[in-house]
């Protein structure tokens, strides 16, 4: 509920406070007086687009200050999950600077816009002619039936289910697209992965190939230098092996005679024993080569297979050969954990539509038995509201697919004569027609849920004499369940308020500033006669504001 405003240097107004109560409240004024320019400072309170246009002195900041009790709101959440401290009585806050920068304020905290434009919608419900424009769409038709129908509880459960049922369904689609393109890389995948597997490959395979042909191809020539290394070596009558130990055993006998002769012999001594060790091994080596043709037709073959697989992979070495093989085998492994992942959503949606189609079932339920109550207790209003004839039927239409509201398409269908064909609102209404039917929507909505502070702007526009009697006493019914605020020009309305404002304009220096106040029951029943006379105030409409305000 909204306790007090507070504006400071907002379009004509430089200063203004506004203490606001229970029930029904009625703000009044001459055209032109700046009731308008209320609503747009309030506006600023609940998230709407600041402009340093609308600044009064351009020097100085436009401030405005809502206080609201939101005992009745549960808003807690909202202010745990915003970072917000909470308070039974909350201030908001919203200032807007020369240079046209604005800040904004919920208990002192600083909010951006879109945190205040939230809280605004569960606080302030401003209803003007603009807004009466969402009775045509479908969306909001659909949240007044669920209200009626008790059926919000029910549609969250379904909207939880909903949203997960279409993250799997972008998933599923997603996995689906990804699956089917891979699956066409998949055998080319496969024949690339056996290919290889095949091959058999080993680390340091190709280096010990190509060794092993260099030496097959020059067999003879090994074998020849082999043979006559050792037996240079070794061999010979004279040679290196057997001078060496003639020159080993001179130094020796010499070596007791100095020592470093003893030390030049141990080299020696060790030289020695390395070269019979060579010579012996070139002799074996040289046993083991083996001109081979038929081998060596083997080992070329299976070097021409790996420069083969080397050149179609655009790689190198075997070892890069074997990594793209580990690499085929992980994408075919993937498409196969795709194709596994596939029919395990495809498990889970179903369960989920299955629970969709079950509670989707259930709203559509207790919708199709909330809709003539609608429509009655609906033309029991618009009949006091002067439209006898009016009649409002609610229309459900099945969609074949979960929607993020149900299976159900609503359509409210129309009309205000007697006998007249019903069809879809923004067809058929005029707009007072659909002001009187917004109004007792609202109505309705207030007896099953808890609604925000209202603020009607001109609903009464167009409408006169018994039916603007009627429509005062709705509001007051609705003043008894909320606080309703109503701008009102027909005095049938503001007789019904518990408290009147008066918005009126006055000069200050050399300009005209907007003022507003709290009328006194004497002021109460001028401002009503003169609301009745539209001029000069005579006895005839003192008297009969004084009926209508109850006022003795």
């Amino acid at each position: 509920m909204l306790r007090s405003l507070s504006i400071r240097n907002y379009a004509l107004i430089d200063a203004v406070e506004i203490n606001l109560d229970k029930g029904l409240t009625i703000i009044t004024g001459e055209t032109g007086a700046g009731k308008s320019i209320l609503l747009g400072a309030l506006g600023l309170l609940l998230g709407d687009r600041a402009d340093s246009a609308a600044l009064s002195d351009k020097s100085k900041k436009c401030f405005v200050e809502g206080t609201f009790d939101i005992r009745a709101y549960a808003l807690k959440d909202f202010f745990s999950v915003n970072d917000l401290d909470y308070s039974d009585s909350s201030v908001i806050r919203r200032e807007i600077t020369p240079e046209g920068k604005s800040r904004a304020f919920i208990n002192d905290t600083p909010v951006n816009v879109s945190v205040l434009k939230a809280i605004g919608e569960r606080l302030v419900d401003v209803h003007s002619q603009h807004e009466t424009l969402t009775l045509n769409e479908s969306r909001f038709q659909l949240a007044i039936v669920d209200v009626v129908a008790g059926a919000n509880g029910l549609l969250d459960d379904y909207q939880e289910f909903f949203r997960n049922y279409k993250k799997l369904t972008n998933t599923f689609a997603e996995l689906t697209e990804k699956e089917n393109k891979s699956r066409k890389d998949l055998d080319y995948f496969r024949f690339q992965f056996e290919e290889l597997e095949a091959a058999g490959l080993k680390t340091g395979e190709q280096t010990s190939l190509e060794t092993e042909a260099e030496t097959i191809e020059h067999a003879e020539t090994i074998k020849s230098g082999l043979s006559r290394s050792a037996y240079a070596l070794d061999g010979a009558e004279e040679n290196l092996v057997a001078g060496i130990a003639e020159v080993k055993n001179t130094l020796a006998q010499l070596a007791r005679f100095n020592p470093q002769i003893k030390q030049l012999a141990d080299r020696l001594a060790s030289s020695h024993i390395e070269l019979k060790d060579i010579a012996r091994e070139l002799d074996l080596l040289e046993g083991t080569i083996i001109h081979d043709p038929k081998r060596a037709e083997v080992v070329q073959e299976r070097l021409d297979l790996i420069y083969r697989l080397q050149q179609k992979h655009a790689v190198k070495t075997v070892e890069e050969l074997i990594d793209v093989r580990n690499q085929l085998e992980d994408k075919i492994g993937e498409i196969g954990s795709l194709e596994e992942q596939i029919r395990t959503i495809e498990k889970e949606l179903g369960e989920i539509r299955s629970r969709l189609l079950d509670l989707g079932g259930k709203l559509t339920k207790k919708r199709s038995a909330a809709a003539p109550k609608l429509s009655k207790e609906i033309k029991e209003m618009l009949d006091e509201l002067g439209m006898p004839h009016a009649e409002l039927k609610v229309q459900l239409e099945g969609y074949p697919e979960p929607r993020e509201n149900g299976f159900d398409k609503i359509t409210f269908l129309f009309t205000a004569n007697k006998g007249g064909t019903l069809l879809p609102l923004n067809k058929v209404a005029s707009g007072g027609e659909l002001s009187r039917l917004m109004l007792s929507l609202k109505s309705l909505l207030a007896r099953h849920t808890s609604l925000p502070t209202i603020i009607f702007d001109e609903i009464d526009s167009g409408i006169s004499g018994d039916v603007g009697a009627r429509m005062g006493t709705i509001l007051g019914q609705m003043a008894d369940r909320l606080q309703v605020i109503a701008i009102t020009h027909l005095p049938q309305v503001a007789s019904r308020g518990k408290s009147h404002l008066f918005v009126y304009k006055e000069e200050s220096g050399k300009r005209s500033v907007t003022r507003i106040k709290s009328l006194s029951k004497d002021e109460r029943v001028n401002e009503i006669a003169k609301m009745l006379s539209a001029g000069k105030v005579g006895e005839a409409a003192l008297k009969n504001a004084k009926e209508m305000l109850a006022v003795k």
